[in-house]
């Protein structure tokens, strides 16, 4: 499990109180045009309001994203235009310049008002070491951090500017999120994410950040809570960061003993009982026993499963992990039943031929490939940097290969060391130096650490989490489903991050429990076939 490092706040509504101001600004603007519209057009005068209009299409979105949103609702269509075009042109662009212009003579008449509860647990934060950033759709965001003092207290802002420069997709897209993690030096497995809008919240959510806190101050919680924010809290100054720490270590509970019972609401954390996600507190579904949700034929059922120590055991060398008779005919059987992915680091040739089920999802090398039923996709960005992987092989094996027991893998889109079979520590050790040394000359790629294996691959925003999600979007199904992934190593924390609110996240744990995002455990792939005979029997 990962360790607390930073956070990253959104500013409006979160840091400053400028949420009610903007909107006042878009309701001019938008009031004007549509009476524009009723005067020119003769159609019926519809003010824009708070409720119906500003919270669902615009709050939390790049500005040009939440003209759109707002009149594709209206049924009205206009030219995009440029950011150039003068405020007040009948352009999207137009719209979106007429709003800041009006939200900047507000701001000057009415200078916004920081929150005292966020601003004494920045400061508090930042007493623990913690880096702080500030990502915001708005190209107002340093400016109003500027006029309010405040902007020497964050190491990164990622603003609508910089959207604009990077070409950053906006909300619910987690790249504004991503982006400043990356500048803070940190990764989102790492982060907190405190957001206030639906939008920022699913952006958190689809980053895979270690905790989505919402921040619902508009009498919103089950907004935000369904949208993915791991907890909701009316004010900052009620969140305590040795909380925010502990959920970082948590461990999760036994699966079996939950099929036909609900889970008791409290997460066991070394020893102490610390309360569960307020998602389980205040969404009563989830405090139903886990046979209800398999039971749940609203929702369609989409199973993810990791393969090497999930379906088969642990073994010795990577070659021996073979799916004994009973698990393959039982995944063979659920694959009739529901969708299914197995989502493995192994290169997508080799798991396809060791599962031998037709007609499913496998996504390889950790998702940068996936096929399913008419559906082929390679990662772009990996794609590209496939070149790097076999130059550096021959230099491991030269360095690595007279120490007994070292296995040097090549799986096209990484290389990976195993060192299962490496009796001596200080030989373990040699081994974990020599390949941060090579990483330390090639700042392109990043070292990913799993069960007696040290694999090298591309340093590039992609992971099983980002895979699971695309295959979900290739369903068309990230509204209505019900996600399982099972998974057993630090390699599959990634995909319980972006499963969790939306399903159940289970770790395969093997011989020993370790903190997890996962909310349940299993002991073993036994174990894992008495719950695909559940799903069966659902």
């Amino acid at each position: 499990m990962e360790k607390l490092k930073g956070i990253i706040l959104d500013l409006d509504g979160v840091i400053t109180q400028t949420a009610r101001l903007h909107f006042l600004a878009w309701k001019e603007t938008f009031d004007e045009y549509l009476r524009l519209r009723e005067k020119r057009n003769k159609e019926p005068f519809r003010e824009f309001t708070y409720e119906q209009d500003y919270l669902p299409y615009v709050d939390g979105k790049p500005r040009y994203e939440g003209v759109r949103g707002f009149l594709k609702s209206r049924g009205i269509e206009i030219e995009q235009g440029s950011p150039s075009d003068t405020p007040g042109k009948e352009t999207v662009c137009g719209l979106g310049n007429e709003k800041n212009l009006k939200f900047n003579q507000i701001i000057k008449k009415e200078k916004p008002q920081v929150f005292p509860g966020t601003l004494k647990f920045i400061e508090s934060a930042k007493s623990r070491g913690l880096k702080i950033g500030v990502a915001s759709s708005s190209k107002n965001c340093r400016g109003i951090l500027e006029s309010c003092g405040l902007l020497g207290l964050f190491g990164v802002i990622v603003d609508g500017i910089v959207s604009e420069e990077l070409s950053l997709k906006g909300k619910p897209y987690p790249d504004i999120f991503i982006t400043a993690a990356r500048n803070l030096g940190v990764r989102p497995s790492n982060c907190i994410v405190v957001e206030d809008a639906v939008s920022g919240v699913s952006a958190g959510r689809r980053g895979g950040f270690g905790l989505v806190v919402g921040i619902a101050r508009k009498d919103n919680a089950q907004d935000l809570l369904t949208a993915g924010a791991d907890i909701a809290l009316e004010d900052l100054e009620y969140l305590d960061l040795g909380f925010c720490e502990d959920w970082f270590k948590k461990v999760p509970l036994p699966l079996k003993e939950y099929w036909d019972k609900p889970p008791p609401g409290l997460y066991n954390l070394e020893g102490k009982l610390i309360p569960i996600l307020s998602f389980l507190l205040l969404n009563p579904d989830f405090l139903k026993p886990v046979s209800y949700f398999l039971k749940d034929k609203k929702r369609e059922l989409l199973l993810f499963f990791d393969y090497d120590g999930t379906l088969t055991p642990i073994v010795e060398k990577p070659d021996l992990a073979k799916l004994d008779e009973g698990m393959h005919s039982l995944l063979k059987e659920v694959s009739k039943k529901f969708k299914l992915a197995i989502v493995s680091g192994r290169p997508i040739e080799e798991i396809k031929s060791l599962v031998g089920i037709k007609d499913i999802f496998y996504a390889g090398n950790h998702g940068f490939k996936i096929e399913g039923p008419d559906f082929n996709f390679i990662f772009p960005q990996a794609e590209k940097m496939i070149s790097l992987i076999p130059q550096l092989k021959p230099e491991l094996e030269e360095k690595l290969s007279s120490i007994e027991g070292v296995l040097i893998e090549d799986k096209q889109f990484s290389l990976a060391v195993h060192y299962r079979l490496v009796k001596e520590e200080a030989k373990i050790k040699e081994i974990r130096n020599f390949v941060k040394d090579i990483l330390k000359d090639n700042p392109s790629l990043r070292l990913m650490e799993g069960k007696k294996v040290l694999e090298i691959l591309p340093d590039i925003d992609w992971d099983k989490g980002k895979a699971l999600r695309y295959i979900i979007q290739t369903l068309g199904r990230e509204e209505d489903s019900l996600v399982v992934y099972l998974g057993d190593d630090t390699t599959d924390e990634d995909a319980f991050r972006v499963v969790r609110t939306q399903g159940l996240p289970i770790l395969v744990r093997g011989k020993t429990l370790k903190s997890s995002s996962a909310y349940f455990y299993l002991d073993s792939p036994e174990e894992v076939k008495d719950f695909l005979k559940l799903i069966l029997n659902s």
